[in-house]
């Protein structure tokens, strides 16, 4: 697996996370599978089912060690389907439509529950929900997801691009400078260059703040949505010296409002959270999975 340093991009994780074996899980599922494609974890008795994607060079065994969802998912009826599908920052039309008929095939094939459907994703893998959602609604897919989530993702690709170049002026560290210039020339190869326009960051970013675009993400209303984010910005300004307008957290924050604007304040929940960012090696990082209560996550699905 590609391994990426963190920086105040915040689209990638260390996967250092294994998965426990034996674990109380195991004695509450009717079956677990392993594929190429996906890890799923299968309830007896199925009500519903949670997918999940991963962040940037991450993979399903990552998520299902970093994210403690799955004991108390399956024990409330609903599967664990968590994706290997990575290194997305964006979904193109044709990925859309393979990833769709990629998720009917699984959902057919491991005779898993077709309604009640909901998705999330840490990071790079949250825009890949919200974008799948819309595509999945805006279609009008037999699939037609009930809710989805997003944890700390990087949901406005622009402003990926602007942090960049700002974290190379900084020259804060060696390796955050290296990752910077990788963004940006990734960024630079899929929609060229910034100074040519912003067109093709509009087009398939899920927000763009600085124009307040949404339309990649208009399909999700009426879907229930909640944000997920941990702004501690003193240890991000120890650890990078970048402030609230450099994190993730403050476009997720300006996404939710507009989300609510636009759909009401009934489906749009923003939450944030304070001293919950811990990896599964018990390492101190507000850039986590764990800054979502699974309790709480799994009360708001069966609402």
């Amino acid at each position: 697996m590609k391994k990426y340093l963190i920086i105040l991009a915040l689209i990638t994780i260390s996967c250092k996370g294994q998965n426990e074996k034996n674990s109380p899980v195991e004695n509450s599922v009717s079956e677990i599978i392993k594929a190429s494609e996906f890890e799923l974890i299968k309830a007896e008795k199925q009500q519903g089912l949670l997918i999940l994607f991963p962040c940037f060079p991450c993979d399903a065994e990552n998520t299902l060690s970093e994210f403690k969802i799955a004991e108390i998912s399956i024990k409330n009826g609903f599967s664990v389907l968590a994706m290997n599908l990575n290194e997305r920052l964006y979904l193109e039309p044709k990925e859309k439509k393979e990833l769709a008929e990629q998720l009917a095939k699984i959902i057919q094939e491991q005779n898993l529950p077709k309604k009640n459907i909901f998705i999330g994703g840490f990071s790079s893998g949250g825009n890949v929900s919200l974008l799948i959602c819309d595509y999945l609604k805006k279609t009008k897919n037999p699939l037609q997801p009930k809710g989805v989530f997003v944890v700390d993702s990087p949901v406005d690709l622009l402003q990926l691009y602007k942090n960049a170049e700002e974290n190379i002026k900084l020259n804060f560290s060696k390796p955050a400078v290296q990752e910077s210039k990788w963004i940006i020339n990734l960024l630079d190869t899929k929609f060229g260059k910034l100074s040519e326009g912003m067109t093709n960051y509009e087009l398939n970013s899920p927000y763009t703040f600085k124009t307040q675009n949404i339309e990649n993400i208009k399909g999700l209303k009426n879907m229930k949505i909640r944000f997920y984010s941990e702004p501690d910005l003193k240890w991000w300004k120890e650890s990078s010296k970048r402030g609230y307008e450099d994190l993730n957290a403050f476009y997720i924050e300006k996404l939710s409002k507009r989300l609510k604007k636009e759909f009401g304040n009934e489906n749009v929940e923003l939450i944030t959270t304070e001293n919950q960012g811990y990896r599964a090696n018990g390492q101190r990082h507000p850039h986590s999975w764990s800054i979502v209560d699974e309790k709480d996550l799994i009360n708001w699905i069966l609402k």
